[in-house]
């Protein structure tokens, strides 16, 4: 592994006592077939074992697709176990020429990103192990990114923020109600659904909180740039997130070196 940062004294949440099970844990970009491996058992243990999503070439507890020999894998790794417990996939602009597109244009229309549409980094299969979704590992990955996009000077990055509709759209509409005033102004970048996810159904007035991803990327100061579409594999709605690094909030530039 690439290491880009490290945190020392982390909680596993494996342990129910106060000092117990602390941890250093690293940031970093993987470098070995073996390294992108344990990303993959990651992403299959929560995307299908803890989510019961379902993937065509997920196999033998392994989830990978096409897209995964054109990016690189941002990996958050337990120093003293050498455990993955957290992950990014990213592909740059250079790269997904190379594949032929990005990943979400198998979900939305691009188009509507003007100029950005070729300059973009994508940003997936963000996840994390279930006895680190504390709020540690996550922002590690943020700082992780955060150097990858600054080293590589890419201003923009674009991704997917998964809403499960497993509870009948409940938490989908509270963060509709959200983001529905801030979405882009005629002529500002916005992507479009290829299936959209019929927001007019979301009319449950059930209280709900907005996923902790989703008030994150909100609070860096990204925007979500489009109705979500619904992705059947996830039964999820996906709502398309757009981060200008130049326009982060203040505050987390300062924590992530970027100023």
């Amino acid at each position: 592994m690439l290491e880009l940062a490290r945190l020392d004294k982390v909680a596993d949440g494996a342990n129910g006592w106060p000092g117990a099970g602390l941890r250093t844990l690293a940031v970093g970009l993987a470098r070995t077939p073996e390294e992108v491996e344990q990303i993959q058992r990651l992403r299959y243990q929560v995307f299908t074992q803890d989510m019961g999503a379902v993937f065509p070439d997920a196999k033998d507890g392994i989830e990978c697709d096409r897209f995964d020999p054109w990016c690189e894998h941002l990996m958050v790794t337990e120093l003293d176990t050498g455990r993955v417990v957290g992950t990014y996939r990213i592909l740059t602009p250079e790269k997904a020429r190379e594949a032929g597109g990005y990943y979400s244009e198998s979900e939305f229309d691009l188009t509507g990103l003007g100029p950005l549409r070729n300059e973009v980094v994508e940003l997936g299969r963000s996840c994390t192990a279930a006895d680190y979704r504390g709020g540690a590992v996550i922002m590690l990955l943020w700082g992780g990114l955060a150097e990858f996009l600054r080293r590589g000077g890419h201003r923009y990055a674009l991704g997917c923020a998964s809403v499960s509709l497993r509870d009948d759209g409940v938490t989908a509409a509270e963060v509709w109600r959200t983001v529905s005033r801030q979405l882009p102004k005629e002529g500002e970048p916005r992507v479009t659904p290829l299936h959209r996810y019929p927001v007019e159904r979301l009319d449950s007035t059930l209280p709900a909180r907005v996923p902790p991803l989703i008030k994150g990327y909100l609070k860096l100061g990204a925007r979500v740039c489009g109705e979500p579409a619904w992705d059947p594999d996830f039964n999820a709605a996906d709502f398309p997130v757009l981060m200008d690094m130049q326009a982060m909030d203040e505050r987390y530039k300062r924590h992530f070196r970027l100023v």
